[in-house]
């Protein structure tokens, strides 16, 4: 039988610069914590052991090292690691990054770096982000921006953005969504809409709508829904209205 060859990287100790002080104390092994192999896992142990080394691999050719590196460098110098070429690196910037910093990173390149600079910012500072070109990005917007601030979302392209807006627009402004082409942003609309400007959404086109529409308007306007298309909405009309179906 073949025996199978151990695949742990691992890196030669001869030429570490870690080999008399950190090797020689016990906090690093070679297989398991050791900054110099190609592996995050032993890089990440080599770290949690050795954090006091992390400024001096800030600026490693491997972008692994550089990345796990930050997470235990001071904000002052990850500062000056905003550039670094590898969106990794950057995430952890956007995550450690003191708060007044972040705009620096606005408009990186990298979605997941935006996302998370969309959740950390301060709302004031948002708006800055509501026409960014990623809709995830632009939903974190819409569910931190301030509900006063929304009314430039209202329009946005993608349908989990409307709906979000759709679901923290103050009540008395979302008749400007009453007409969205989503159904699933209607569905909120209805939802949230003061009873008193319902009455466009008792025809709307879907039978979901026009459902709950009619479960919470006036009573008033709801006649005319006894003669709607659809069973259900017909039915809660007359049970709004006390009135018995006709036997057939």
């Amino acid at each position: 039988m073949e025996s199978t060859k151990d695949a742990t990287p691992t890196a030669d100790c001869s030429s570490c610069p870690h080999r008399e002080d950190r090797l020689k104390g016990g906090r690093c092994k070679p297989g398991d914590s050791c900054v110099r192999a190609m592996s995050g896992r032993q890089i990440a142990r080599f770290f949690s052991s050795n954090p006091d080394l992390a400024d001096q691999y800030a600026g490693d050719d491997f972008w692994e090292r550089r990345a796990i590196a930050a997470r235990y460098l001071s904000q002052q110098r990850l500062l000056q690691m905003l550039n670094d070429p590898d969106e990794v690196v950057r995430r952890v910037l956007a995550y450690r990054l003191p708060v007044d910093a972040l705009s620096a990173l606005i408009n990186d390149q990298d979605r997941e770096v935006r996302i998370t600079v969309a959740d950390r910012l301060p709302p004031d500072q948002l708006e800055q982000m509501v026409k960014d070109e990623d809709y995830l990005v632009r939903q974190y917007v819409a569910k931190r921006l301030k509900p006063g601030r929304l009314f430039r979302m209202i329009m946005d392209s993608d349908r989990e953005v409307r709906k979000t807006v759709a679901l923290r627009l103050p009540a008395e402004s979302l008749g400007l969504m009453i007409n969205d082409s989503a159904v699933e942003v209607r569905l909120v609309v209805v939802e949230r809409i003061d009873e008193d400007e319902l009455s466009p959404l008792l025809s709307d086109s879907d039978w979901r709508v026009r459902l709950l529409a009619c479960q919470r308007a006036p009573l008033a306007e709801v006649s005319p829904l006894l003669n709607d298309e659809d069973e259900d909405v017909r039915a809660c009309a007359e049970q709004r209205l006390g009135r018995t179906a006709p036997s057939t």
